[in-house]
């Protein structure tokens, strides 16, 4: 298990619990794991009951937290791959496709960032390029097209801020990403799962209904980058997560989240098949709920709750 900075008072138990674990097995070892337990347990709550906006931010950016491709194989059957962009290439960086929910039809979209060095590299650290975010336009059309719902999950710093990328149109693919989204004839549920950065998240966040687990964040910079900004360095970031009200509560109050996903205490990565129990019913929940709307109201509130952000 990879441990946070934060979290070194639990690291430490764990190591000592471990320690016990191989010792003869005795009344007084196993005593001694229980009060081990019993601890670990207290300094859990102690530290998730009260999270700072920095540490949500590094809990969101954990090595093992679920990621796109978690979740897709999680929570969906029969997944066929989209990909391409029929212009250019194909970007790894955004998963993209066909599946079975819940009985039906659905088209899905996300950002992979990947759980390893290597597949980092393949999926470029969830930071797509506009072959990416025009591949995106393209499942968006073809849902309406097929007139089934489209799912989007969330999770990348922000798109991929290359030479290459910008020379190629990144902020047109994204404004065209988000302009689809907005005049798409289908129901939307965006999901942000980790990080919900800039205009690299936007571009699939503009649906109906965007959901967010309790320990993600969504932001228009990253900490580091408003503190770059803002005081020509990098180590004012924990101020900056705190004045960007990047947490989920945080938007939530705001009007810009539907729902908060509750994670259990640890996190996500500790509780993956919680959480994907609990995603999968609030899904259900909106999904359902929006396929009760006639698709021209739809598209109608859709455009309403984005135009009132500029309020």
């Amino acid at each position: 298990m990879f441990y946070l900075d934060f979290e070194d008072k639990i690291e430490k138990l764990s190591i000592e619990k471990s320690s016990l674990i191989n010792l003869v097995d005795s009344k007084k070892t196993k005593n001694k794991i229980i009060s081990i337990d019993k601890k670990t347990k207290k300094e859990f709550e102690k530290i998730y009951n009260n999270l700072s906006p920095w540490q949500i931010v590094k809990i969101a950016r954990h090595p093992l937290r679920p990621k796109t491709l978690d979740y897709i194989s999680n929570l969906f059957d029969d997944f066929i791959y989209l990909s391409g962009d029929r212009l250019f290439a194909e970007d790894n960086s955004i998963i993209s496709g066909l599946a079975k929910f819940n009985g039906q039809t659905v088209a899905l979209l996300g950002t992979e960032k990947g759980n390893d060095l290597v597949s980092r590299i393949k999926y470029n650290f969830g930071m797509a390029r506009p072959e990416g975010y025009r591949k995106s336009q393209r499942i968006m059309k073809l849902a309406e097209k097929l007139q089934i719902p489209l799912i989007c999950f969330i999770d990348t710093s922000g798109a991929y801020p290359g030479k290459d990328a910008e020379e190629r149109g990144q902020a047109e693919a994204i404004a065209k990403s988000i302009q689809v989204s907005l005049n798409v004839k289908t129901p939307i549920i965006s999901i942000i799962i980790g990080e919900g950065g800039s205009g690299g998240a936007i571009a699939l966040a503009t649906s109906d209904k965007v959901l967010m687990l309790s320990n993600s964040i969504y932001s228009v910079i990253s900490p580091e980058g408003c503190s770059s900004i803002l005081w020509k360095s990098s180590a004012f970031s924990e101020i900056a997560a705190s004045s960007l009200k990047l947490t989920a509560k945080n938007c939530f109050d705001l009007n810009i989240i539907d729902e908060i996903i509750k994670e259990p205490i640890g996190a996500a990565h500790r509780e993956k098949h919680l959480i994907f129990d609990l995603l999968k019913k609030s899904i259900i929940k909106h999904l359902t709920d929006l396929q009760k709307i006639e698709i021209s109201e739809l598209k109608k509130i859709r455009n309403n709750r984005y135009l009132n952000y500029l309020v």
